[in-house]
């Protein structure tokens, strides 16, 4: 039972959102991550939606997806054919003589330092989740005052979108037939 994220394309509407998560609560699925924002196109959302489950079930809550009236398309994104990230905004305990080792360490991770107090400096990462937890594990031992992360957002790799999903399915298919060839 691994990680799964779910990228899904809705009509950008009230209420959707309620919908889809009821979708998720009413068979027992936990959502670990849950990032929704509009699209490019306005009358569009996308949600994308982290769960823990086997293929079987991530199956089945995809085709219980795809039957909600709002949703124009459900896709998994594979860990090897997507980009997918978070975004965390830590404040960390950090007195004069310790700024300069947690400015290196955010550094190091590929984070930015977004704020500075007399005893406290903010750090601001995005990144893939191992990378936000690492920085996270080593920032602890400075004291972590507070925090916040977003849900997980991701696209898939590549020319194909959902929006044109079928078209994409289609071109996939004929490149895996080609190469038999």
């Amino acid at each position: 039972m691994g990680h799964h994220t779910i990228s899904i394309l809705v009509l950008n509407q009230s209420g959707v959102l309620v919908r889809v998560a009821g979708m998720f609560s009413r068979r027992g699925f936990n959502i670990e991550s849950l990032a929704v924002g509009t699209t490019h196109v306005p009358e569009y959302s996308r949600i994308t939606a982290v769960m823990q489950g086997s293929d079987a079930i991530v199956a089945q809550v995809v085709k219980q997806l795809e039957k909600l009236v709002e949703v124009r398309a459900v896709e998994i994104l594979p860990v090897n054919t997507a980009v997918v990230r978070d975004m965390a905004m830590i404040k960390v305990k950090a007195e004069q003589e310790k700024k300069l080792e947690v400015l290196q360490l955010a550094e190091t991770f590929g984070a930015k330092v977004v704020d500075i107090s007399n005893e406290t400096l903010m750090v601001e990462i995005t990144s893939g989740k191992t990378n936000t937890d690492a920085l996270i594990n080593a920032l602890s031992s400075y004291g972590i005052l507070e925090m916040i992360r977003t849900g997980v957002v991701g696209l898939q790799r590549g020319d194909c979108s959902i929006y044109e999903k079928e078209k994409c399915e289609i071109s996939d298919l004929f490149d895996a037939t080609l190469a038999k060839v």
